[in-house]
């Protein structure tokens, strides 16, 4: 099977739990895994395929996701890869502010499968004022929108693609 980096830029771990649920949902499919944060990628030479995912806040990846996109964009363009965002949460939730239009025009132009984007959850520890309102107004019910079998099977996918050797598609939402 395929060895494979998750890798990803998180700001209160939501995102990172994402990728971890990726990661192990690909192991599952027999490929071997490396799930780790964005900063922490020395490179993707080593890697067969390469899934890489941000937190977005007002349309914008964490920079950690982008500087790697941008760094081993030659890599990445002879491998299959796929990205992911997560963010909207709420009541009321706005994907479009989690559709980072720059960082997919940029994967799209280098290759990528896919760009999917997942919904967020608001943080557990809010650090500022700002974040302390985001959760007070946010209802309970609003305030965890991962939808863990949407990210499952979306993982499960390109594990199946990988492992039948699937020739390069254009970017897709699911």
């Amino acid at each position: 099977m395929s060895r494979v980096l998750v890798a990803y830029g998180t700001k209160h771990g939501a995102t990172a739990e994402i990728a971890e649920a990726i990661a192990e949902e690909l192991r599952r499919g027999g490929h071997s895994v490396d799930c780790v944060p964005a900063d922490d990628v020395a490179g993707v030479e080593a890697y067969d395929a390469a899934v890489i995912g941000s937190a977005v806040y007002m349309k914008r990846w964490r920079s950690d996701a982008k500087r790697l996109l941008r760094r081993e964009s030659k890599a990445l363009a002879k491998r299959p890869f796929w990205i992911f965002s997560s963010g909207p949460f709420g009541d009321n939730p706005d994907p479009s502010w989690a559709e980072p239009r720059g960082i997919v025009r940029r994967a799209e132009h280098l290759g990528a499968r896919a760009h999917v984007v997942f919904g967020g959850r608001v943080p557990l520890e809010p650090s500022n004022f700002m974040e302390r309102s985001v959760v007070a107004k946010t209802p309970v019910e609003h305030r965890d929108l991962r939808d863990w079998e949407e990210i499952r099977g979306w993982a499960s996918a390109i594990g199946a693609e990988l492992a039948a050797g699937v020739g390069r598609s254009a970017i897709q939402a699911p």
